[in-house]
């Protein structure tokens, strides 16, 4: 058994028997966790965020998700999802909590993705299960092979359309969007500062802004 002692969280133990998927999931929904713990089951190991930075993360993935949740919502695109949801695909062998996930309306009818209430007592669902529309990772110090190596093959694997991928470490924020091609993701070209989503049909734009002398975001879309 790994045991891990963190500041925030104290000690966590990882059982010696989560060495597949069905295993991470059973030990994700056993409630032994603490609640706001970031798990992932990445590549046949198990994979923990402890942290994360308030405005070169947190507000950029809050920034995207509130851009993203106004279009859906008055488009009726289908739903977004925050992270905190458990993402798990079988066939890529994945369980994961994205930065934010979007999942279309047509996936919902025909079932590309369904809902796992897991064990949680009156839950609804704490699972999404298969293949999103879209996913978004904002890269943190920690996370960098994680996110620009592992999941990115592994969300492809998954059948997802499209990987939104974006650091905020620096001044100017990289951000990027990458379309699912036949054997790997493949970035969009940029034109004039915007890049074109297959997935929403629209045009966007990560832009820093301030608030209260702080560094911000907004997600431009047109």
């Amino acid at each position: 058994m790994l045991t891990l002692h963190t500041t925030r969280y104290g000690r966590i133990d990882v059982p010696f028997w989560v060495n597949d998927l069905d295993s991470f999931r059973k030990w994700v929904h056993s409630g032994e966790l603490p609640e706001k713990l970031k798990v992932h089951f990445i590549n046949g190991q198990v994979w923990m965020d402890i942290m994360e930075e308030v405005f070169s993360h947190n507000r950029v993935k809050f920034a995207v998700a509130f851009g993203l949740e106004t279009l859906a919502r008055a488009k009726k695109l289908g739903l977004v999802f925050i992270d905190g949801v458990l993402l798990t695909n079988e066939y890529a062998e994945l369980g994961c909590e994205p930065d934010a996930m979007f999942v279309s309306a047509e996936s919902l009818t025909v079932e590309r993705v369904t809902f796992n209430q897991g064990k949680t007592t009156g839950a609804v669902a704490t699972e999404v299960v298969g293949s999103p529309d879209m996913v978004l990772e904002v890269v943190s110090r920690s996370s960098v092979v994680k996110d620009t190596d592992w999941l990115m093959s592994r969300y492809h694997d998954a059948g997802v359309s499209e990987y939104w991928l974006i650091d905020a470490r620096e001044d100017d924020p990289a951000f990027t969007i990458f379309r699912r091609a036949a054997k790997e993701f493949v970035a969009v070209r940029k034109s004039r500062g915007w890049l074109k989503s297959p997935v929403f049909g629209k045009s966007f734009r990560l832009t820093r802004t301030e608030q209260f002398g702080l560094t911000d975001y907004v997600l431009e879309v047109r």
